[in-house]
């Protein structure tokens, strides 16, 4: 294992203080992966800095030292995008966890890259407020990791993703730069920076500040959770609920494995733990008119074969249906010690038969496949669950999931709905794009990271 020259180190430690330098290995091997625990690689070293100023002045000693940087915030990335090489420096967040700025007035936000995603809304509802994407990890991820994700989660169906929520950025490039994108009164009729830093996967620098929009709490919420013998025919009821022009703020998926696995759990949700999928549909808005859209939806899950249609009567209720289904990944340890998710997107109409033939690609290559995932928009999460030490059951992973990733392209789809290329499906960027696209989006980055200091070996495949 390389080692930080000690000169470099203590300049660091000059720069962010000494408790803020990682270098022990036994310290570093908690920063060896991601969320996505199939790769790991140990650091060169961990840096903590805590403000803008202090993110600069460590990027201008690494990049003059031309020693490469990858950022990190809460290392819940299901993708490998936080992975670094054994020479690369790891920038972490997690002491960039302070709210600058709660305009309510405004309904805007300006936070430092380590504030956990949930503790936005905590901070905004006393006055009415909330910050709307909401990852399942929103109880730990951070805004910083959204940004370079443009993170969805369940309540994106309705409400979209990070792009839609962020209007300005202070980024720190690789030489130290700092650079002001948007915010309030910028970026009029002039390039949008803002979009496209976000979701560049820590590619073009690092966020420092994230100005965000905030949205008024909805008026009234119904949540509805619908029980099915198959997996295919919750898929049809989602396509059912959406073909007759119903807009539902989430639409959620957990097969039978996964209802298994959290109802054996602390997370327990209430689901039947002899179902083979549950469907949670949710309603918000006004409450005039909000009962007729839920009949409506129970009518569909019913006409698709629904055993049993369940309403959460009080909020309690509604916290308890929810975490059954955001908890869901947590509770994938009792299954198997590893898990490799993958994130492809289909066309709704499309999600019974790509289902089942998932299901197929798991049994021919004897593997464990759960799946819990966002159907409202087609964004699949199968769960594929292994044991790495097992050299063979690896390899039987990796070709199960190369055929995933290809079957849903097929089936009119892509490699990611939300948690990004990073380092797992770069091999597979070639399934939708062409090189001359593949060549714009390195030129693209150049701009940002002329260079490639910047979380290297990410997105696109080495070749490019």
């Amino acid at each position: 294992m390389e080692s930080l020259p000690k000169n470099l180190a203590r300049d660091l430690k000059n720069i962010v203080g000494s408790k803020w330098v990682l270098t022990d290995r036994d310290r570093l091997l908690a920063y060896e992966s991601d969320g996505l625990t199939a790769y790991r690689s140990i650091p060169l070293a961990v840096v903590l800095p805590e403000s803008t100023s202090q993110v600069s002045n460590v990027f201008k000693l690494l990049s003059q030292n031309g020693i490469k940087v990858v950022p990190r915030g809460a290392g819940t990335g299901l993708s490998g995008g936080a992975l670094a090489e054994p020479t690369s420096v790891i920038i972490g967040t997690s002491r960039m966890n302070t709210i600058l700025e709660l305009d309510a007035d405004n309904r805007r936000a300006v936070v430092q890259p380590g504030v956990i995603n949930a503790h936005l809304s905590e901070a905004a509802s006393p006055f009415g407020l909330y910050y709307a994407p909401d990852p399942a990890s929103q109880s730990a991820c951070t805004i910083g990791g959204n940004v370079a994700e443009n993170s969805g989660g369940p309540h994106c169906l309705k409400y979209g993703v990070t792009s839609r929520y962020v209007t300005g950025l202070t980024i720190v490039t690789y030489e130290g730069q700092i650079l002001q994108l948007g915010g309030l009164g910028r970026e009029r009729g002039s390039y949008d920076l803002v979009g496209v830093f976000v979701g560049s996967e820590g590619c073009f620098g690092i966020a420092t500040e994230v100005e965000v929009k905030l949205l008024p709490k909805p008026e009234a919420v119904q949540t509805l959770l619908a029980i099915f013998d198959r997996i295919e025919d919750a898929g049809r009821a989602v396509t059912s609920i959406m073909a007759r022009g119903l807009l539902p703020a989430a639409l959620e998926i957990v097969d039978g494995a996964t209802i298994r696995a959290v109802e054996a759990s602390v997370f327990a949700g209430g689901y039947p733990a002899d179902a083979n999928a549950a469907l949670v549909v949710e309603f918000d808005g006004i409450e005039e008119g909000l009962g007729a859209d839920v009949q409506k939806a129970v009518s569909d899950c019913n006409n698709s074969g629904a055993t049993e249609v369940r309403s959460a009567a009080t909020s309690e209720e509604r916290q308890k249906l929810w975490q059954g289904r955001k908890k869901a990944f947590g509770a994938m340890g009792r299954i198997a010690t590893d898990l490799l998710v993958q994130d492809a997107t289909v066309p709704r109409s499309k999600l019974p038969e790509v289902l089942l033939k998932i299901s197929e690609i798991g049994d021919r290559y004897d593997l464990n496949i759960a799946n819990v995932f966002h159907a409202g928009d087609g964004n699949l999460h199968p769960n594929i669950l292994f044991d790495r030490s097992d050299s063979e059951e690896l390899r039987k992973v990796e070709l199960a999931s190369t055929e995933i990733m290809k079957l849903c392209v097929a089936a009119g789809g892509t490699i990611t709905g939300e948690h990004g290329v990073g380092h797992d499906k770069k091999s597979y960027m070639p399934l939708v794009y062409g090189i001359e696209e593949m060549k714009a989006m390195k030129k693209v980055k150049t701009v940002f990271d002329p260079h490639h200091g910047m979380n290297p070996g990410k997105v696109l495949p080495a070749d490019i």
